[in-house]
């Protein structure tokens, strides 16, 4: 099966889990990068967090398509309890009918479960396995790698 790992990532938390789940994988990576998202700061947190909230999209790029994918793992931070806009673009610019699709997100919090709809909202989600978040990836290495193990091994066998 061939798979494709996509992500957006700002602070590199969410970059750090898609570079796991792709050598558990063996999968290709692919980031999604947002002209309007690129500098750090106050300002970018709250502009972020408030097109996440009205589910706006934004203007993207990303090195592949995956139209030559079986498996398409898409990966977000969380901002304000919804997925941050350059992913959503990135669902909604393609076409996942005849892929599986597996989700996760990365956050500072512990409730991902509202994130998890918002994005089930947004593209046809038909995987067995539940999504996986994953708190405070950068600072806890050894428990989101541990986490990605267990994951990958039910990606595996859906």
């Amino acid at each position: 099966m061939k798979t494709l790992v996509a992500y957006y990532s700002l602070t590199g938390n969410t970059k750090f889990v898609a570079e796991q789940i792709a050598g558990q994988l063996e999968a290709d990576l692919c980031e999604v990068s947002a002209k309007t998202y690129k500098k750090k700061g106050k300002l970018l947190y709250l502009k972020g967090g408030s097109a996440s909230m009205r589910e706006k999209l934004t203007e993207i790029e990303s090195s592949k398509s995956i139209d030559a994918y079986d498996l398409v793992v898409v990966g977000s931070p969380v901002w304000a309890g919804k997925i941050a806009p350059p992913i959503r673009t990135f669902l909604v610019k393609n076409d996942f009918a005849d892929k599986q699709v597996a989700l996760f997100v990365t956050l500072d919090g512990d409730n991902a479960e509202k994130t998890f709809e918002n994005i089930k909202k947004t593209v046809n989600y038909t995987s067995n396995v539940k999504g996986l978040a994953v708190t405070k990836a950068l600072k806890n290495q050894e428990e989101t790698q541990q986490q990605v193990i267990e994951w990958c091994s039910q990606l595996k066998n859906d």
